[in-house]
């Protein structure tokens, strides 16, 4: 092999070594992904599974309002744990254990929504198909100050919820409402018994499709004051539904002017009046739930229902998009780097938007680049760092772009991630956040001096050594003692131990006692400035000691 080759792979080999030295010298620290989301703060955003093999973040819906006395979110998973978080009503599953849930991204809020009938073809999220559908959900008042409690007058009340049909056959049962007695002191007129009870009458509110629209029928629930007679009512709605695609439904009903609205994605569709005029003014009619009621869901329909609410009052204005504009939030603790002025490499994420677009599930899935997709959702990232994370303000942080060189700009023992999640300009889709990893290269001191070498004389030492390799080496520190491995000398002419060498490769230690043996070890240092100090107040940060060497002065 000729001499160039030789120098040449030499070469080669320093930069091979030199590089995995480097690289030896970063570390990782991931925070979602296997190490979950538990040591990070988020608001408006939620945990939801099923997209990815970890638990991703995901922009939250569905905040409930004060004015709520039934509210079915379907998020249980399962139709027998299904509960109403008033706590006014009791659920039952006539589906057994079978889960019949359909979760992201079919739910319309939340984590899930609740899968009526036999048939779900056309419904598949990639190559998965939806689970086996729930048979009808019985609804019954649990609580006395339950609104649709036996012989209570509502006053106020709205009915609201989603809905996602299959088909919109004719006939299909969406709602039901039955009970089987009237109020009491309730007289029904001739002819109006329930043939099951004489001497009963037979109440009903009905949610049935008809024409690609949903009819509202109210057999006997509005009631004259005293309970002297009832009135029926019925609504429809007038723009045709579209098969597998959400839409919104609120009935609501005001008690001083007996308006009953039925609203369809937050346009009115009809309007009646409980009243003896049929218009607005006369004698206004009550609700009043009947003996033994409950409500029925998905007896006869096929499709998916999600947020079934019942409210105390008329003023329920429908919140129409999946997601807030505002979007959500996560921040990270504050993450221990282990070193003052550790350099913060790069921000690496992995994530994605999902969504429904004509029945069907769109994914798109990045781990690189500004996070911005097609459907305009969007996910931000920042990242700030110090020394002492105490003195942090909102000024500190900086958007970083994932997968992007950060440039020596961020620099500390302590780094914080924060990202915002935005969904799509409809707010349909949410954005989802799977990981997000820290690159950074700890601010590792200095390593020690090589070949130490001690030379004494009377009451002298003299030591020298080879300089650290580190280019960031400010200088050095000389122990010295006369326990081996214990460096608390002093009396020495230069002071106690340590002794600053500066920047020099040898010292001459004058003052030590003839006769006694002394331990001798050489550590390199670098500069660090702590958080608020001046150029003039360097920190030393110190690295490991040298081979320790021991010399015994003695007198010439």
């Amino acid at each position: 092999m000729t001499k160039k080759r030789i120098l040449t792979t030499l070469f080669y080999l320093f930069l091979t070594v030199s590089g995995s030295l480097s690289a030896l010298d970063r570390k990782t620290v991931s925070i979602g992904g296997s190490a979950a989301w538990g040591e990070a703060q988020y608001r408006g955003l939620t945990e939801t599974g099923n997209i990815r093999p970890w638990p991703v973040l995901t922009l939250a819906s569905g905040d409930a309002p004060a004015s709520l006395d039934l509210a079915l979110s379907f998020d249980e998973g399962k139709p027998e744990l299904f509960i109403d978080r008033t706590g006014h009503y009791r659920v039952k599953s006539s589906g057994g254990s079978a889960i019949s849930t359909a979760g992201p991204p079919w739910a319309r809020v939340g984590k899930e929504a609740v899968l009526f009938s036999a048939s779900t073809a056309g419904l598949r999220a990639g190559q998965r198909a939806l689970p086996a559908p729930a048979g009808p959900l019985t609804i019954e008042p649990y609580r006395e100050d339950a609104l649709f409690a036996p012989s209570r007058n509502m006053g106020d009340f709205a009915l609201e919820f989603w809905v996602y049909p299959l088909n919109m056959e004719n006939g299909e049962q969406l709602l039901s409402w039955s009970a089987i007695s009237a109020p009491r002191g309730f007289t029904p007129p001739a002819g109006a018994e329930s043939p099951a009870s004489p001497g009963l009458i037979s109440q009903r509110i009905q949610c049935a499709a008809a024409k690609n629209r949903f009819r509202w029928t109210f057999e006997d629930f509005f009631f004259s004051p005293g309970a002297g007679e009832s009135l029926d009512l019925t609504l429809s709605g007038q723009s045709p539904l579209v098969p597998k695609t959400w839409s919104h439904h609120l009935i609501r009903f005001n008690a001083d002017t007996g308006l009953l609205e039925y609203l369809v994605n937050g346009n009115s569709e009809d309007i009646v009046y409980a009243s003896s005029s049929g218009r607005e003014g006369g004698q206004v009619y009550s609700p009043l739930a009947g003996e033994g009621g409950s409500f029925t869901l998905g007896r006869r329909f096929s499709g998916m229902m999600d947020e079934f609410r019942i409210h105390k009052t008329f003023n329920v204005e429908p919140e129409l998009r999946r997601y807030p504009a505002s979007g959500g939030w996560v921040e990270s603790r504050a993450i221990d780097l282990g070193e003052n002025s550790s350099r913060i490499l790069s921000l690496e994420a992995s994530g994605g938007t999902i969504g429904l677009k004509d029945g069907k599930v769109r994914n798109e899935y990045g781990e690189k680049g500004d996070f911005r997709f097609a459907d305009n959702s969007a996910i931000q990232f920042f990242l700030r760092a110090a020394d002492n994370p105490y003195h942090w303000t909102d000024e500190d942080w900086q958007t970083v772009v994932p997968g992007a060189d950060l440039q020596d700009t961020l620099k500390g023992r302590y780094a914080q991630v924060a990202a915002i999640l935005y969904p799509s300009g409809d707010g349909e889709a949410s954005p989802y956040l799977e990981e997000i990893r820290l690159l950074y290269q700890p601010n590792q001191p200095p390593r020690p001096p090589s070949q130490v070498m001690a030379v004494s004389s009377n009451g002298t030492v003299t030591l020298s050594w080879k300089s650290s390799p580190d280019q960031d080496t400010a200088g050095y520190l000389v122990y010295y003692g006369t326990v081996r491995g214990e460096y608390f000398g002093d009396g020495a002419t230069l002071g106690a131990s340590p002794l600053d060498a500066g920047k020099h490769n040898s010292i001459r230690i004058e003052g030590l006692r003839n006769g006694t043996v002394y331990y001798f070890a050489v550590a390199a240092y670098s500069l660090n400035s702590p958080p608020g100090a001046s150029p003039r107040e360097p920190e030393r940060h110190v690295g490991e000691f040298s081979r320790e060497l021991s010399v015994r002065p003695l007198r010439d």
